[in-house]
């Protein structure tokens, strides 16, 4: 018998809260992906009726393909890192710029095994939203979180699952 989700349950359901919540506020929204490569958008599209929320998803785990597709400046990754709060902030405002989406939210982190440092080990990860109409004048909200994950896909799970919690109204 096929499974009813192809992704796990709590991120299958924060995905439906996540279309019918923006479904009911009139908003469409739009993720630009590093460490996730997808699977904010994947399971936004598990959801029937998503089309009605989700404009688009970027995947840009190369450095290069967020500078091409979201407009991010080589001087933020050389200066700060492709795992800070400058740079998804820069992809989230290049994905709100490119889609015709009012909020946006990007992921980048560092998923492991490999790949962490003393200032940034494996379990970090950075969130930004951008919003199209804000009353706060367009000010990042961006945060970076610790996750303490065994493996990989765990600490995917856990950035996932906090980035839809972004898109929730």
């Amino acid at each position: 018998m096929p499974a009813e989700h192809l992704l796990p349950d709590d991120i299958c359901l924060l995905a439906q809260q996540v279309v019918r919540a923006n479904t009911e506020a009139g908003r469409k929204v739009t993720v630009a992906e590093s460490c996730t490569g997808g699977l904010v958008s994947a399971a936004l599209t598990e959801v029937p009726g998503s089309s009605a929320v989700f404009e688009r998803g970027y995947v840009t785990y190369a450095n290069s393909s967020k500078e091409e597709m979201l407009n991010v400046s080589s001087d933020i990754i050389e200066t700060f890192g492709a795992v800070s709060i400058a740079c998804v902030w820069a992809m989230a405002q290049g994905a709100l710029e490119r889609s015709g989406a009012d909020v946006a939210v990007a992921i980048s982190g560092i998923a492991g095994p490999g790949g962490g440092t003393d200032t940034k080990p494996v379990g970090t990860v950075v969130f930004a939203r951008a919003k199209k109409s804000s009353s706060d004048g367009g000010q990042p909200e961006g945060e970076m979180r610790k996750f303490d994950g065994a493996t990989r896909a765990e600490i995917r799970r856990q950035a996932t699952l906090c980035a839809l919690e972004l898109l929730l109204p």
